[in-house]
């Protein structure tokens, strides 16, 4: 089929990997514009996506916004028969979803409707979901209320954390979303409509949530440490200088005491109820570390109340 492929992070490069492997003429990418990088922003860095279509030979497009009248004629002139859309980060008008014949197909991160939005891997695992999922389905105007044509459930395991799924559904999706594309190159692709029940939505992760709150139950904060992880990483303030550290894999542990303090010479901290031991953590400008290894170097003794 010929398509226009719209994507922008990792997260989207194995699908666009298994639409040339499978012979698809891939007319276009539309990705972000490159952003600034180092320490004084003066570099351009393309995204993994661009990368990848330039080295594929591929047609790159980086239009801010396609909302202007000659970014609807751009796409128009490409003809596609079918958009693909995976993570891209624009909002897609419907004069362009218009466009292609067969219309725009996402890949959706969750088990539509639960979750829809801009962070659904983050927020299964934060809410303690057992299970989530991956999704294509034909994009509308609302945010991701279009109906599914494909969908694949994804079991969360209980120390997995917001990378491992991403790791996996990333593969996951690539398969899917080429399954969808051969079904629908021989119209063979129904769409459901997504149900009314069950509706949520994954908000942005905002800054104020990621301060670890130790008297939560154990159980909703080890869903945050690990729903946060690794970016942008729940975090705790340590020591006089409150230098931040991340806690980027923890467990449930036995053990009980006041919110925030340290049990014993394993990272185990009590919270509202119950304990967590932290597995890996990293400090501000270090790299990550076990738990022993962070304490050979800091002294957090039993007893210590964090923050």
């Amino acid at each position: 089929m010929r398509i226009v492929f719209m994507g922008t992070p990792e997260f989207a490069v194995p699908t666009l990997t298994e639409i040339v492997a499978r012979g698809h003429e891939v007319a276009a990418v539309y990705t972000r514009a490159p952003a600034p990088a180092g320490r004084r922003g003066l570099d351009l860095t393309p995204s993994p996506v661009h990368r990848l279509a330039e080295g594929f030979g591929i047609p790159v497009r980086t239009p801010r916004t396609l909302r202007p009248p000659e970014e609807l004629d751009a796409l128009r002139a490409l003809a596609p028969e079918v958009a693909v859309v995976v993570a891209y980060g624009l909002i897609l008008p419907q004069p362009i979803l218009d466009v292609p014949e067969h219309g725009c197909l996402n890949l959706h991160g969750s088990l539509l409707p639960r979750w829809r939005g801009a962070a659904p891997i983050q927020r299964a695992i934060m809410a303690g979901d057992k299970e989530t999922g991956i999704a294509v389905m034909r994009m509308e105007a609302g945010l991701d209320t279009g109906p599914v044509g494909l969908m694949e459930r994804i079991p969360i395991g209980p120390d997995m954390t917001a990378g491992d799924l991403h790791d996996r559904m990333m593969v996951l999706g690539a398969d899917l979303m080429a399954r969808a594309l051969a079904a629908l190159e021989r119209g063979a692709l129904g769409f459901t409509p997504q149900p009314a029940e069950g509706v949520a939505y994954a908000a942005k992760i905002e800054k104020a949530e990621t301060r670890i709150d130790w008297s939560r139950p154990a159980g909703e904060v080890h869903d945050c440490i690990r729903g946060l992880s690794p970016f942008p990483g729940a975090w705790f303030p340590l020591g006089a200088d409150e230098a931040r550290v991340k806690v980027l894999r923890a467990t449930l542990a036995d053990g009980a005491g006041a919110p925030g303090t340290v049990l014993d010479e394993q990272l185990t901290i009590a919270c509202g109820t119950g304990a967590v031991r932290l597995v890996e953590v990293q400090k501000a400008g270090k790299q990550p570390v076990g738990a022993q290894a962070f304490l050979a170097g800091t002294k957090v003794p039993p007893g210590t109340r964090l923050a």
